[in-house]
């Protein structure tokens, strides 16, 4: 054991090196892991993608119950594990995990992951084309929380929006930001992370 590295950390390790998942985009326990800025940062793999796992109580409790590959294929689903689960947030919003999940149940998984891909592509146009160095955390909880069809919609409100190619970036950045807050109001979320507090 190295002298720099305590027991627990080398327990934890150990206890999730071997969970590994084909879906990197959508998390065991329903977070859009392609829409998160750790995994956009190049920081975490995916939830299961090998080495640089963040270390996980609920990935641990996977290798626990036959690796399922999503929650909700456990017999035990939903378990103590989710209560209040979407209360706070971490680096990527939790505030539609348990919807996120019950919509991945109901239209299915390929279909789920062919939306994730969309918004994954849309995020990635809003950070190399619109986001003036500040608004990377914005963009990832609104294409996470807005539904796919009105982000379309706001995206070609812009692109093809002749006026605002005489915007500095900073102005662009600011005039999608409004669009996606209107919207946020409209669907009744919250565009921002919600930190859990100190005391929790």
């Amino acid at each position: 054991m190295s002298a720099t590295a305590p027991s627990h950390y080398k327990l934890g390790v150990f206890k999730i090196k071997d969970f590994n998942r084909t879906n990197l985009s959508f998390s065991l326990c329903g977070l859009n892991c392609g829409l998160c800025p750790m995994r956009l940062g190049g920081h975490c793999p995916g939830c299961g993608g090998g080495a640089g796992n963040q270390s996980c109580t609920i990935a641990k409790c996977s290798l626990q119950h036959d690796k399922v590959e999503y929650c909700f294929l456990c017999p035990k689903y939903p378990c103590q594990r989710y209560e209040g689960i979407e209360e706070y947030d971490s680096f990527i919003t939790h505030q539609r995990q348990l919807r996120d999940i019950a919509k991945a149940q109901d239209m299915g998984i390929d279909a789920y992951n062919e939306e994730q891909v969309k918004k994954a592509e849309i995020l990635q146009t809003l950070l190399s084309d619109y986001n003036d160095g500040r608004k990377k955390t914005f963009y990832c909880v609104a294409i996470n929380l807005l539904p796919l069809k009105d982000i379309e919609h706001v995206i070609n409100q812009v692109v093809y929006n002749r006026d605002l190619n005489n915007l500095t970036i900073k102005e662009r950045a600011e005039h999608i930001v409004s669009l996606f807050q209107k919207l946020a109001i409209k669907h009744g979320v919250v565009l921002r992370l919600r930190k859990n507090p100190p005391n929790k």
